[in-house]
């Protein structure tokens, strides 16, 4: 049963993504000025939730574009880096995510919710620890939940923190153990643009 509710998300999760993305695009394309677009850089740490990782944060950044579908509701698209090194620095996981979310505004300050999300994932293995084992590239699908407070520092700008849970499938690799849970946590500092 197991096996069949991860191959029926596997089927169902590119086609979430894609049409998160599209709704994205249509809402930044249609949405007046008025209802505020917003560019935001950021930067942030990023902690595995596996503890066999041997740095306990690691530095990321990414790039967001946010607008308002309704009043309450805001879309997302963000692009983002991370990296994290694994089995005594023995492999570097390198994360390229692309995501869409929906953000539930209850008051103008906060948001919260979740979405779906594209992660390139690189394996670069150390050639002077394991020198037989090739490098290697895949794509994933991962969902995440998080939320997050603005604090406006002037009319068209505002200090933006943010954070998140991403959950992704186990990852597989040529080391010893064979696999890893690679879900994190990610805390955000950015500052959102609007226009």
């Amino acid at each position: 049963m197991h096996t069949t509710r991860t191959q029926h998300l596997s089927a169902v999760l590119p086609r979430l993504v894609l049409a998160l993305l599209v709704c994205a695009g249509v809402s930044f394309v249609s949405a007046p000025i008025a209802q505020g677009a917003e560019i935001i850089p950021s930067v942030g740490m990023t902690r595995p939730v596996d503890g066999n990782s041997n740095n306990t944060s690691n530095l990321s950044g990414g790039l967001a574009l946010r607008g308002s579908l309704l009043p309450f509701l805001k879309d997302e698209i963000a692009v983002s880096y991370r990296s994290e090194s694994r089995f005594g620095d023995a492999l570097r996981v390198r994360m390229n995510p692309v995501t869409a979310s929906l953000w539930l505004t209850p008051v103008p300050a906060l948001y919260m919710g979740g979405g779906v999300g594209f992660y390139n994932v690189m394996f670069d293995y150390d050639s002077d620890i394991v020198p037989f084992i090739d490098d290697e590239t895949h794509q994933d699908f991962g969902l995440h939940l998080g939320g997050g407070l603005q604090v406006p520092l002037t009319s068209s700008a505002a200090i933006d923190l943010g954070g998140r849970y991403v959950m992704m499938r186990e990852q597989d690799t040529d080391l010893i153990p064979q696999n890893f849970d690679p879900d994190f946590w990610s805390a955000n500092l950015g500052i959102a643009f609007s226009f």
